[in-house]
């Protein structure tokens, strides 16, 4: 008799889980729920969304896209990223993103703020995602992460009312007034 031997989550299971309004991601197998996110949280994600678009859509380097997406990770890695940057067509799948997007975005929210700066940000190291974005509202900061040898470093960071640009994206730059107006 084995007791204790806890079993580790995936797609399938997710996708057979209730359409509830809530949150659901798998990381490392274990299921987490958090509530949607506030309008504060949802106007910052529109207004970065919208400049990444013109950058990246209008350039023909990528898509954009917002949550909720089924982003699978690996088998036991689905999460659901505020926004993510996909530039190989061939991840977009009819259920998902498919493999580790070009760029994922988190928007701190009081629920998720820990694991996305913990568990999350090793999770997308671990498969591959070359840049990690974290949006927080309150400092009014934008820090840009670069993957580097398997951990991430910074490659630019932006507060308050400043411009970042991106050293990775020529050109693009985001206006960070835009995201807390």
């Amino acid at each position: 008799m084995t007791h204790g031997v806890k079993r580790k989550l995936g797609y399938d299971d997710l996708a057979q889980m209730p359409d509830d309004g809530l949150t659901r991601e798998v990381l490392d197998g274990e299921l987490f729920v958090t509530p949607l996110p506030a309008p504060r949280h949802q106007r910052a994600s529109k207004r970065l969304q919208r400049q990444l678009e013109a950058y990246f859509e209008a350039r023909g380097l990528g898509e954009v896209f917002n949550a909720p997406l089924d982003t699978i990770l690996g088998p036991h890695d689905i999460v659901e990223p505020d926004i993510l940057v996909v530039t190989n067509a061939d991840s977009i799948s009819a259920r998902a993103i498919e493999g580790p997007p070009a760029i994922v975005v988190e928007i701190l929210s009081p629920s998720t703020a820990v694991r996305d700066t913990t568990l999350k940000k090793r999770r997308y190291a671990r498969a591959g995602v070359a840049h990690y974005w974290i949006v927080d509202i309150d400092a009014r900061r934008l820090e840009c992460l670069r993957l580097e040898g398997g951990d991430y470093t910074i490659a630019a960071t932006a507060q308050d009312e400043e411009v970042l640009r991106h050293p990775d994206c020529q050109g693009l730059q985001v206006s960070l007034s835009e995201l807390w107006r």
